[in-house]
């Protein structure tokens, strides 16, 4: 058991895991829990931090003020797969160590896509709508299979739905700045630029990652490209998609259904826009499975010695 390190988490799905917290309690003896649950950013992600060694972050945005107010700092493992709220320059300007995995969650959100793809092919939002209050009428909706599906990023969880679409017998259309060419072959996925995807895909599902490139990738522009009749899923990071653009379509009939696990601002307030019936909304849950989560949090704790095993 080390002794030495002193471990703050900062994630509050992380700290309430009793799973996860004997099996990090077997390994280190001082450590700190998020058990009041708090939302630690700013000063109180520092105060939180503050002494600590090595830490378990989620969701808190690690950037120079916080590292410059933290000195005994070395590592920083991340629960989650995003690292977006990273500064990663900061990090490297202040010798803090990354400890992360890719592609932990990626089955757990492969599978919601799907979910919510098919949802949406079937009009079940609507549906159950109509059921409560009152209405009982069946709606055509369209199969998945023999569908053509636009994966726009196609790292981890992009491969992995495209292995989960197989059965399926969907064509499938990839756009990503990378090379996936032997990939790409194997599984008959025809690489494409966004406009190519947008214009040809009966579903276009997002999962890349956020930062300065594709910032506001999907605007009106963009959207106004996709078939009428087409649904965009989004649960990779919500500054993705211009949300007023996207609420423009939806209402207008220029896009069938979308459906968004992920938000510019969350919780998301725009209520309009939730509450139309060719949208599905869910609470950024794409890697809350049960699986998934054990996954996350043993990646963590593998990455709490990053410093171990770069010496």
């Amino acid at each position: 058991m080390h002794s030495t390190k002193k471990i703050a988490v900062c994630s509050r799905s992380f700290s309430k895991n009793k799973t996860l917290r004997e099996e990090i309690l077997s390994k280190y003896n001082n450590i700190v829990f998020n058990d009041d649950g708090l939302s630690l950013n700013g000063d109180a992600l520092i105060s939180f931090l503050n002494g600590s060694t090595h830490a378990i972050v989620a969701l808190e945005k690690i950037n120079d003020k916080v590292l410059s107010q933290l000195p005994n700092l070395k590592v920083i493992s991340k629960y989650g797969v995003g690292i977006d709220m990273i500064d990663i320059k900061a990090m490297k300007k202040h010798n803090v160590m990354l400890g992360w995995t890719g592609g932990v969650n990626c089955r757990s959100v492969s599978e919601l896509v799907i979910s919510l793809t098919i949802a949406l092919l079937r009009h079940v939002p609507s549906a159950h709508r109509e059921v409560l209050s009152g209405t009982w009428r069946q709606h055509i909706g369209r199969q998945l299979s023999g569908q053509t599906v636009g994966i726009i990023g196609c790292g981890f969880v992009g491969k992995d739905l495209v292995r989960m679409l197989q059965p399926f017998k969907c064509q499938i259309l990839a756009n990503d700045i990378d090379n996936f060419d032997e990939f790409y072959k194997e599984y008959g996925v025809k690489s494409v630029s966004k406009e190519e995807l947008l214009k040809n895909s009966d579903i276009v599902t997002l999962h890349t990652p956020l930062d300065d490139s594709t910032r506001g990738m999907l605007n009106f522009e963009r959207l106004s490209l996709m078939k009428s009749d087409a649904i965009l899923i989004n649960i990779a990071r919500g500054d993705l998609v211009d949300e007023i653009a996207l609420k423009k379509m939806l209402m207008s009939g220029k896009l069938s259904g979308a459906a968004f696990d992920v938000f510019a601002t969350e919780p998301p307030v725009d209520k309009e826009l939730l509450e139309l019936s060719n949208f599905i909304v869910t609470p950024h849950i794409g890697g809350s499975s049960k699986e998934a989560i054990l996954a996350m949090g043993r990646a963590a704790i593998f990455g709490l010695e990053a410093d171990e095993s770069s010496k």
